[in-house]
Formats: structure tokens, sequence, C-alpha cells
């Protein structure tokens, strides 16, 4: 905990640095522009689906469709639903954009500081980095998806969120973090082998896109945990192994 923890100091430290505090802001920025404005422009088609929804559920849909207040009731649900639903998407874009671009520019700004006396192995690219992001981005909005009837329980959609943003995070940003120093079998070893650390790493990042205004930073923050957390991880496996560094 105390490691992952010191990468999120570390992370907020980078802030001071010129140019990183843009890039912890915009892609959340851009994300909720869009899904606000497609919110809001598609809102009355939405809640005309909603309706038909509601009153062609088995069992209940016909008692619901008969009584004005138990399907107004119901289509208030299905709103918060929608916007609720809303949240991670938006989180989802961020995480997109903070991986496929903000990070890989980050990243050069903290590396060349704090992190000048790694060799670059170059074991990634930025080609893989939108790839990588993508295919993490596609993977999550698939179990959000799956994930769906279980938020009829009490309490599990915070839990699933929870979950589901953290395996986001140790997925996309872990790329980016070591795509200019590792090499490509560091850049699969090294994951493994932290893949607890990292998983709290991604939880705690999870846990702040929750939290009202800290959820504009959470996916640039946690992204900058990330080239901290294993940034260092990788200096300790190289000392520990007597690699020699060449630069």
């Amino acid at each position: 905990m105390k490691t992952i923890l010191i990468s999120y100091f570390s992370a907020a430290r980078s802030l001071g640095r010129p140019g990183i505090l843009w890039h912890l802001m915009w892609p959340t920025l851009v994300a909720s522009v869009v899904w606000t404005s497609l919110l809001v422009m598609n809102w009355g088609a939405l809640a005309d689906l909603g309706t038909h929804f509601i009153t062609a559920l088995p069992l209940v849909g016909g008692w619901l469709a008969s009584s004005e207040g138990a399907l107004l009731v119901a289509l208030l649900m299905f709103k918060i639903g929608l916007v609720m639903l809303a949240l991670p998407m938006i989180y989802v874009t961020a995480a997109f954009l903070v991986a496929a671009v903000a990070l890989p520019l980050m990243l050069e700004r903290v590396a060349a500081t704090d992190y000048a006396d790694i060799a670059r192995r170059a074991g990634g690219s930025q080609v893989g980095s939108v790839w990588n992001a993508l295919t993490s981005v596609l993977q999550f909005i698939v179990l959000l998806v799956l994930s769906l009837p279980l938020w009829l329980i009490p309490g599990a959609g915070l839990l699933i969120s929870l979950l589901l943003t953290a395996w986001l995070n140790q997925r996309a940003f872990s790329y980016d973090a070591l795509m200019a120093h590792a090499d490509k079998f560091e850049m699969k070893a090294l994951p493994a082998a932290q893949s607890g650390g990292l998983f709290g790493v991604g939880l705690l990042g999870a846990a702040m896109a929750h939290v009202p205004l800290i959820n504009l930073f959470a996916p640039a923050l946690s992204g900058l945990a990330f080239v901290h957390y294993l940034l260092s991880a990788l200096r300790v496996a190289r000392q520990r192994d007597n690699i020699i560094e060449v630069n």
C-alpha cells in the first residue's frame, strides 16, 4: 500500500512541471462534452425507448403500463440509470485519450527528470499504445454490458464499476508507462510480477473517478501514478539483476 500511495504522491508532484496540468484536464473535459452532448441531443428518443422497454417487461410490464404513477417512477429510475451509465462511459473515453495521447506526452517530461538514469529500450511504440488503449476500452465496454443485469442488486453497480475501472486503468496505462524504457521481455514480465500492486494503483484511481471534481483529474493522474510505479519497479529490477545501463 505504501508503494501505491508513493506513486500517487509522485504523480501529484509531477503536476508542477510545465504542460503536465493541461494534459491532466483536457481528456476528461473532452469526454464530458461529447457524452453530455450525445445524452442531451438524444434524451427524448432514449425516454421513448425506456417507456417501450419498461412496458414490455415480462410479468410487470402490463401492470406498469396501466399505472401512471408506477410508470413514472420506473421511467425516472431508467433516466437515472442512463445518467449513471454515462459516467463510466465518460471515464472510459477519457482513459482512452489519456492512454493514446496524453500519457505518452507526459511520460517524456516526467522521465527526463525523474528517470533519466533508466536506459530506454523502446519495447513499445505509439501504434502499440493506441492499439492497447482501443482493445482495453472495447473489452471494458463488453464487460460493462454483460454486467448490467447485476446492477439491479443494491450496491453491486458501484462495486462492479470500481473493479472494472481498476482493471481498465491497469490494462490501459501499464503499456504506456513502460513502452519507452522497457524492452519487449520487460514489457510483459514486469506487469505480471507487479500485478497485485498495479491493480491497487488502478483501484485507487477508480475510487477517485467516483468523487465529484476529483474525477476530472482521475484518468490522467492515475496514468501518471502508473508511470511512477512501473518505472520505479523497472529501476529496482535492473539494479537487482545487475543490468548495466548503456545510454
